[in-house]
């Protein structure tokens, strides 16, 4: 009885540490593998996952898990499932054989080869709206118990309001540099009407107005589309098709529709892929998006007849693809920038055409993979971007 009541306190005094550790970031990501851990720790289980629901298209998805391959981010649950339940009728859940239940959702199972056996939930609710559920599985000793469902229901609370500020907060740095990028287009398209309503502009000058305009509209329309993109990944509502396929066709088909830019400077393309390379694991077209902005970079910012080299191998820890060009380099001050939203390297804004997404992009896409990106550069010789995809 002594010893239970030991573990009871020790189990209290965690509850307090999660709560400060919980307060102590505002980002997304870390914030929910922070709660899971902790959810598994202290409910002794063997795993621990948070489902988050969009209300907007009535799903609830998988964000994270202690077990989770990270290309199951974004897996619809139905809302007939446990979790669905929990969920709807906002209320813990405690299942000692989740065999025995017909609501169980046993597609993760297959897809993760973890076994269930046992399953407590909870839902996570804040101002009074329910935006996601914790769950733990398999309790390492016996089955969970009431005092588990209390440690789980507080953490779940805490969970709630953390992931809500959180989401508050990023959504409002993220509203706020889009509007900072929205006032030039949008300042030269002011411009650009008002001289077109001036009686003394001639034909010429007016033809040259309305291609300015039809530039900035489509810079604007490509602004709005990476921003969404950029959106949905760091919201983790982007949701990842695992397939195998062969690297060579996706570069080949990148390089194609980038051969009439390409032409325009006449750069060329040199392929290296080693005959017995295997099938990448991973999401088709966003892998294609990650390739395709990267050649694009390498092809916009490379001499007139220089070179785009597209390299792709594997090794023990999984595969590796980059992007080198003979281009101009990014100067050393610029390069712990490189990934940040909207930045752009000074000197090149006016050059050259972009959002100031792309990067930040790629690398979402990648770390969605559970993979990293990296850059080498050295002015006047080039840049290669290489990306790393775990196996399995």
């Amino acid at each position: 009885m002594i010893e239970d009541s030991k573990k009871k306190l020790e189990r209290y005094k965690r509850l307090i540490e999660i709560s400060r550790d919980l307060a102590s970031t505002l980002e997304l990501d870390p914030l929910l593998k922070r709660i899971v851990n902790a959810a598994r720790d202290i409910t002794d289980a063997q795993a621990a996952s948070i489902l988050l629901y969009d209300s907007a298209a009535s799903q609830l998805y998988f964000q994270v898990a202690t077990n989770m391959d990270p290309m199951m981010r974004g897996l619809i649950v139905p809302m007939d499932s446990i979790a669905g339940w929990i969920l709807t009728n906002r209320k813990p859940v405690r299942i000692g054989d989740v065999s025995k239940d017909n609501r169980f959702f046993q597609d993760v199972s297959k897809t993760l080869s973890f076994n269930t056996y046992s399953l407590m939930g909870v839902p996570l609710i804040t101002k009074d709206k329910v935006i996601g559920v914790l769950e733990v599985l398999n309790k390492n000793i016996g089955e969970f118990n009431a005092t588990d469902e209390d440690l789980l229901t507080v953490i779940g609370a805490q969970a709630a309001v953390a992931i809500e500020n959180t989401r508050l907060f990023q959504q409002s740095d993220l509203i706020s540099e889009f509007v900072h990028e929205l006032r030039t287009p949008l300042a030269s398209l002011s411009t650009a009407t008002y001289l077109l309503l001036r009686p003394e502009i001639s034909h010429e000058q007016s033809q040259q107005i309305i291609t300015n305009i039809h530039t900035e509209t489509l810079r604007l329309n490509a602004l709005a589309s990476a921003f969404l993109d950029l959106a949905r990944l760091e919201s983790g509502r982007v949701q990842f098709q695992k397939s195998s396929f062969p690297i060579r066709p996706l570069f080949e088909e990148c390089w194609a529709i980038m051969q009439t830019k390409a032409n325009e400077t006449q750069v060329c393309v040199e392929i290296n892929i080693p005959d017995d390379m295997p099938d990448i694991i991973g999401d088709h077209d966003k892998l294609k998006q990650v390739v395709l902005n990267l050649i694009s970079n390498a092809v916009k910012y490379n001499r007139p007849n220089g070179k785009v080299i597209l390299n792709a191998g594997v090794d023990p820890g999984g595969w590796q693809f980059s992007v080198e060009d003979t281009g101009h380099g990014i100067p050393e001050d610029a390069m712990a920038s490189l990934f940040q939203k909207f930045y752009r390297v000074k000197g090149m804004e006016t050059q050259v055409a972009g959002t100031g997404l792309g990067l930040s992009i790629c690398k979402g896409i990648i770390q969605g993979h559970g993979g990293r990106i990296e850059v080498k550069s050295k002015v006047g010789i080039g840049t290669a971007f290489t990306v790393f995809l775990p196996r399995g």
